[in-house]
């Protein structure tokens, strides 16, 4: 079953993620786009190592966000075409704005589900996803479709969290508020963390059809702001939806225990924190047909 919304097939097990992100979330990150980006900057080089975008090549950027991962790939493509899909209307925006004023002509944007949207069979030479193919309701079926949108021996390489354990800034941060996953919560439900146990990466991608499933390991720091009232704004903005269930006093004491917490975190390059990711790449069969 599929509900739409405006002009883009959602699915229903993806509703929820699609009014979050077309919502006040996507409002929120599209604010502060350069911020996001920059706090995961450290892992940017690698990531682009890995896609290698070659001129001339088709590329498909999934939960494209802001853009600047979508652009670079235009710009090592040259004359290719790229397309950047996401569920926030307010992030598409940003990013066509960015796009436009670079002048990169070869780059469209278009708000879709990937789970479910009717991607042209076997024309992408490239998918990529940088912390945004991790919210599916059903993986299996968007790694499927995103499949069937790959050229025969296409590629993908995606870049999704290792567990909380392994990411200080999401234990930290979130610890203090009250809203870190408990140990037993269910990390292979849709968030950000679905994709954070190799095993599940590998059982999902080959589920899904992709062959050659590698899963590298790579630490980082992950940037939260200047200093610690930057960093405090933008946290505060980014949890609201924890501190506002608490009462006046509880919420008090959290921000003075996350005040601290960042304190703790400052170094020559402002407030960071420990983290980890993984970089996927998998294959799609030369043989296989369409």
């Amino acid at each position: 079953m599929e509900s739409r919304s405006a002009d883009t097939t959602v699915h229903e097990t993806n509703l929820t993620q699609a009014e979050s992100w077309d919502g006040a979330g996507g409002e929120y990150w599209a604010a502060h786009a350069d911020r996001f980006d920059r706090a995961v900057a450290d892992y940017q080089e690698r990531f682009e190592s890995d896609v290698a975008v070659r001129r001339g090549e088709r590329v498909l950027d999934v939960g494209c966000g802001g853009g600047l991962t979508t652009r670079r790939a235009a710009r090592a493509s040259v004359d290719g075409e790229v397309l950047g899909v996401d569920l926030s209307s307010q992030l598409l925006d940003v990013a066509r704005s960015r796009a436009e004023a670079e002048g990169l002509g070869t780059v469209r944007f278009v708000r879709a589900d990937a789970q479910v949207h009717a991607f042209e069979p076997g024309h992408y030479d490239v998918v990529l996803s940088r912390t945004g193919a991790m919210f599916f309701g059903d993986p299996v079926a968007a790694f499927a479709n995103l499949r069937d949108a790959t050229r025969p021996g296409g590629r993908m390489v995606l870049m999704t969290w290792q567990p909380p354990d392994r990411n200080d800034w999401i234990r930290v941060t979130l610890g203090v508020l009250g809203g870190a996953p408990g140990p037993t919560a269910d990390l292979d439900a849709p968030g950000m963390f679905s994709l954070s146990r190799p095993e599940r990466i590998r059982a999902v991608l080959e589920a899904a059809g992709w062959t050659h499933v590698e899963v590298d390991g790579v630490e980082g720091r992950e940037w939260f702001g200047a200093d610690v009232d930057d960093a405090l704004g933008f946290l505060r903005g980014l949890f609201a939806w924890l501190l506002d269930e608490l009462s006046q006093d509880e919420r008090d004491a959290a921000i003075e225990r996350l005040r601290e917490s960042l304190a703790a975190h400052v170094g020559p390059g402002g407030v960071e924190f420990g983290s980890a990711v993984w970089l996927v790449t998998a294959r799609k069969e030369a043989t296989d047909e369409q």
